[in-house]
């Protein structure tokens, strides 16, 4: 499926910040957005050379959202990251991992040049904090889950184990006024059938979108994010009959303000 011309971004692409090369490749994968990531993919030896990645990515402006994804709180390579991104004129959004609490969002974002602030929620306590983290600073653009990590601090593997965790994020980001969360990686970028399969029980959970740790993955999650012929024709059908109040169609459907706001939403990732 094709993904539309504008509409809310779907497919977000990490891409490791020490590998130029691999940094080239995702601003040309046709990802709404890519992340250039300074923490898990960069061995500590390349912290530095991924700075100077980023730095000259951004003196070159780049074609499509640019968000980097700094080192954690508490890191010893944190400050060094925020510095080489404001010298640089700072990247469309900071992501900032291992989030725990909202004091440690709002010093980021207080030293972010501006950009927005995305917080990664990998651990209970963050996950238990999300509200407030959400909350922490007017900069905080979004939430997402951190699921690896996640699961190791939780102890869980069945794929359910984190619902709770996924809707808890959810409801926090829409509490906040913030967009709904991007979902989190799926780690096997050959299993094109499981990610889109995962990708529509995000969708159900209340996600939109997803992150990507390979370029094969990025048309499968924005044909599972955007809308079936059937939904978008029910959701057109919901709109149609809006009358501001509740009326039923002729399938049985009763519509109310409820039932539109859910049409709306349906057909949101469309141009």
């Amino acid at each position: 499926m094709t993904r539309p011309a504008a509409g809310p971004a779907l497919t977000w692409l990490y891409v490791p910040g020490d590998r130029p090369e691999r940094v080239t490749k995702a601003l040309e994968s046709g990802a709404d957005v890519v992340i250039v990531d300074l923490e898990d993919a960069v061995a500590p030896e390349g912290k530095e050379r991924a700075r100077a990645v980023v730095a000259e990515l951004l003196s070159d402006r780049p074609p499509v959202p640019l968000h980097v994804r700094v080192n954690a709180p508490g890191s010893p390579w944190l400050a060094a990251d925020l510095a080489a991104l404001a010298a640089a004129g700072g990247p469309t959004a900071v992501r900032l991992p291992k989030v725990t609490g909202p004091e440690q969002v709002a010093a980021v974002a207080e030293r972010s040049a501006g950009a927005g602030v995305y917080p990664l929620l990998e651990s209970a306590l963050g996950v238990e904090q999300a509200y407030a983290i959400a909350r922490a600073h007017p900069a905080v653009r979004g939430l997402a889950l951190g699921e690896a990590d996640l699961r190791a601090d939780l102890g869980v593997t069945a794929e359910e184990g984190l619902d709770w965790a996924r809707s808890r994020v959810v409801v926090a980001a829409r509490a906040a006024g913030l967009p709904a969360p991007v979902q989190s990686v799926y780690p096997d970028v050959r299993d094109l059938a499981g990610l889109a399969a995962s990708c529509a029980r995000g969708r159900a959970l209340g996600f939109l979108g997803r992150a990507a740790i390979h370029p094969r993955q990025l048309p499968v999650i924005a044909a599972a994010y955007l809308p079936t012929a059937s939904e978008i024709t029910a959701a057109q059908a919901v709109l149609a009959a809006d009358g501001g109040g509740a009326v039923a169609l002729p399938d049985g459907r009763m519509v109310d303000p409820a039932v539109v706001a859910l049409a709306r939403r349906t057909l949101s990732p469309l141009p």
